[in-house]
Parts: C-alpha cells; structure tokens; sequence
C-alpha cells in the first residue's frame, strides 16, 4: 500500500481489488477531494487519479459525481444518526444523556478527515436531493433528543420540539468551532460545558404533576 500526494491511502494502479475494496477505496480518494475543494471545485478526474485509477474504473462504481457525493453523504449521515441514538441509549439518566450526546457530535466532528462539512458546511445543500437528507438527519436527531426532553419537562410534543431543534443546532455550531480551533478543549471537557447549558435550561422547568410549567 502507497499514499497519494493528498493523504489518501491507495494500492499500486492497476492492482486488481475485490469490488467492495475498489468502492471503498473510491470513496475514501472522493472523500479527501469533497473536503478539500468542495462539490463543485472537485472533479471526476482528480478523484480518480487520487485513488491511482483510471476514471473508466471511477464510472464503473458511479455513474457521476453526484452519486458519488450522495453515497459519501448517506454514509454521514447515517453515522451520525446511530451516534447520537446510541448516546441516548447508552444511560437512563437524563443528564448523562445530554453528556453523551454532546460527545456525539464532538466525536463526529473530530473523526474520519473532515466528514462532517458534507452533513454540515456542503456547498450543494440547494440540490433536493443533498437537502432532503441534511434536514432528515435532522429531523431525526431533533425527535431524538425531544423524546428526552418530554421525559425530563413534561413538555408538549411540539414545545419539546422546537427546544430539541435548538439543542441540535447548538451541537453542531459548538462542534464545528471546537474542531475548527484544534480541538485545544479535550473532547470530554468540551462535552461537559455543553452539556451543562444544555441541562441547566432543561432541568429549569419545573415539572408539576407530570407537567412541565411554562409560565
């Protein structure tokens, strides 16, 4: 194994590969051009010369760049989802919830070589297709931590909602700057003092009878 110019791990070209490793390979090379120049800057030809193929082998997996983008976006995605799920899974305990979850995104943030400007910072989020699994990722994440919040408040649903919707925004922002500025905050302790505010305004609510009491 060989590392191209960018960073991106490779094989010898013309190396034959089992199809799954030649995908993976693909999307490991189209990864690090999409971070680097963005949708609309990269190009099929550099991916392909990225991963030390011809673009014929490039056209055989995808039939274009779009695709190619969706597949890496799907796959953020949907880490990013289990994540977060599984840090809500991870405790009964409310406040260790929003503790785990914070590192949830930091964690998402901080890993697999900038993954996360597809999901967060994509130059194609006015492509239907790229929006509809940004704000499905969302929606999820938000009816994620809503079910928490309603267990903890006694909010409504909707009320829940939009405080859920609020707390994922925050997530992401705060995560995004604290990778941006070199992770100088360890990731635990960065967590901590999220979640602090986080909890601080959930646990404000004084829940009466089952009942969160907003005014």
């Amino acid at each position: 194994m060989v590392t191209t110019p960018g960073g991106t791990p490779s094989v010898p070209r013309g190396t034959r590969l089992p199809r799954e490793e030649r995908r993976t390979q693909l999307l490991a090379a189209a990864q690090a051009v999409f971070v680097e120049s963005g949708y609309h800057a990269a190009g099929m030809d550099e991916i392909a010369d990225r991963a030390g193929v011809s673009k014929p082998v490039l056209y055989q997996h995808f039939p274009g760049k779009l695709e190619l983008y969706l597949a890496l976006l799907d796959a953020a995605c949907e880490q990013l989802l289990d994540s977060v799920q599984a840090a809500l899974r991870s405790t009964s305990d409310n406040e260790q919830r929003v503790v785990a979850t914070m590192e949830a995104y930091l964690g998402f943030v901080a890993r697999n070589g900038g993954t996360y400007r597809l999901v967060f910072e994509s130059d194609l989020r006015q492509e239907a297709q790229v929006a509809d699994r940004v704000r499905t990722v969302e929606r999820v994440s938000a009816k994620a931590v809503g079910d928490l919040v309603v267990d903890q408040t006694g909010l409504s649903e909707s009320e829940a909602g939009l405080v859920a919707t609020g707390v994922v925004g925050m997530a992401q922002t705060a995560a995004r700057r604290w990778v941006r500025q070199g992770s100088q905050i360890p990731l635990e302790q960065a967590a901590r003092l999220l979640a602090e505010v986080v909890w601080r305004g959930i646990r404000s609510f004084p829940v009466v009878d089952g009942v969160a009491q907003t005014r």
